[in-house]
């Protein structure tokens, strides 16, 4: 297992499982903020039923499932064996879904099928160099497809290949994956400068309450 798919596995164990149900009472939903309910939802895609989807670190495979759900066919990609279980585990069974454990880039290098929207909440597009990530995305695209992601707004100053680092047992050093934070208009030149168009950047704000980091949303179209 690579040093990468371990510190994934370690997240894992640190996170709860997503919740039965959701506010409004539905089994499966989509979130691209930290925050539950709360954000937009489905509607960024603007694809129709039966469009090819990817998820790029899907994670426990919430949202790739409700996809699944609404007649997508839809395919989650993680690097964590245990993200992975957790995922096949509640949802390995919904009609439409596939599940693969693979890194981001060499996914899409062998994928033959190409997609109409690729996604990634949280997930690879934040942890992945953009150097080797946007050009392999933008090739299994197809024509008006759209790339859509969300991820922590960086911190003032601190902008790109940055260190996050997962604990571990109080005697252990923690893990350490690399992030890629841009500013808002900085992802937009290097969207198109990979050939991206139509790029659109967003802040959310978090909810209400005591929470202040908001969500960077930002789409664009092949």
């Amino acid at each position: 297992m690579t040093e990468t798919a371990i510190a994934w596995d370690t997240y894992s164990r640190q996170r709860p499982e997503r919740r039965p149900v959701n506010a409004a009472g539905q089994t499966t939903w989509f979130n691209w903020t930290q925050y539950p309910d709360h954000g937009p939802g489905i509607e960024l895609f603007e694809t129709p039923a039966g469009a090819r989807i990817l998820d790029l670190g899907c994670g426990k495979g919430g949202n790739a499932a409700h996809l699944a759900t609404l007649g997508m066919r839809t395919v989650g990609v993680d690097v964590s064996p245990r993200q992975l279980a957790a995922a096949r585990e509640r949802w390995g069974q919904t009609p439409g879904l596939e599940l693969h454990q693979a890194e981001a880039v060499s996914f899409l290098r062998d994928d033959r099928m190409g997609f109409d929207a690729v996604y990634s909440v949280y997930g690879a597009v934040w942890f992945t160099d953009p150097a080797l990530l946007l050009p392999a995305i933008h090739e299994r695209l197809r024509p008006g497809g759209r790339l859509v992601f969300s991820q922590r707004p960086p911190v003032e100053g601190c902008y790109g290949c940055q260190a996050s680092y997962i604990p571990r047992g109080a005697d252990e050093d923690p893990l350490v994956v690399r992030r890629w934070d841009y500013e808002p208009h900085v992802w937009q030149q290097l969207l198109v400068a990979h050939g991206f168009r139509s790029v659109r950047t967003q802040v959310l704000a978090a909810p209400p309450g005591p929470r202040t980091v908001g969500t960077l949303i930002i789409q664009a179209r092949t």
